[in-house]
């Protein structure tokens, strides 16, 4: 039985992966996929809001791993690989490089409140039921409350995995909530089309 589920989940990987190459070629035919391609990818227009657009640029830099401005198709199946198979380790620790803007491997109150921030407007524009009623500013030092152990003001990667892997509701707050059916594949059926991102639905 182990082995037919194995089986099965390879040729899932596959198929997944075959379906992002075609994608990725009718997409960027020049082998790199640049923020205004990846923004489109991810319906995000002229119409979208500032806070959708600075939540789509912070997770494209996060997945731009030799930092030249484009991903080239290794690095977005890796992105992809992420967030349909990673463990919630891996998440965490990708979900610490969006927050962590200046590349230091230490987060201060200015980049979680960044994220914080957008992720707060993109929440109550769309009504999600995950809409709360602290105000960014609550969040962010609840959160440095609950995390910064050692209070210098600044939460390392370890005290971000151990507070998150501890505390459901730092769980709730610092993972970044990304279902990639439908932004990386478009799902086959009468029309193809994708599929909204998760904060819009």
């Amino acid at each position: 039985m182990g082995q037919c589920q194995s089986a099965t989940d390879e040729e899932v990987k596959l198929s997944q992966i075959q379906e992002l190459y075609k994608k990725f070629a009718v997409e960027c035919p020049s082998g790199k996929l640049h923020l205004h391609e990846f923004k489109k990818i991810f319906g995000i227009n002229s119409d979208s809001s500032p806070e959708e657009a600075a939540y789509i640029e912070n997770l494209f830099r996060s997945f731009d791993i030799n930092e030249d401005d484009t991903l080239d198709f290794l690095e977005y199946v890796a992105a992809v690989h992420l967030v349909l198979r990673g463990s919630l380790e891996d998440k965490l620790r990708w979900s610490f490089k969006v927050y962590d803007s200046n590349g230091n491997g230490r987060l201060d109150k200015h980049e979680v409140m960044h994220i914080i921030t957008i992720i707060h407007k993109i929440r109550n524009h769309s009504a999600s039921p995950k809409t709360t009623a602290l105000t960014p500013e609550q969040i962010c030092d609840r959160i440095f409350g609950l995390i910064d152990k050692n209070k210098d003001g600044e939460i390392s990667l370890e005290e971000f995995l151990e507070g998150a892997q501890q505390d459901k509701w730092l769980l709730d707050n610092l993972t970044l909530d990304v279902k990639p059916t439908g932004w990386f594949i478009e799902q086959p059926g009468p029309t193809h089309r994708a599929t909204a991102p998760p904060y819009m639905e």
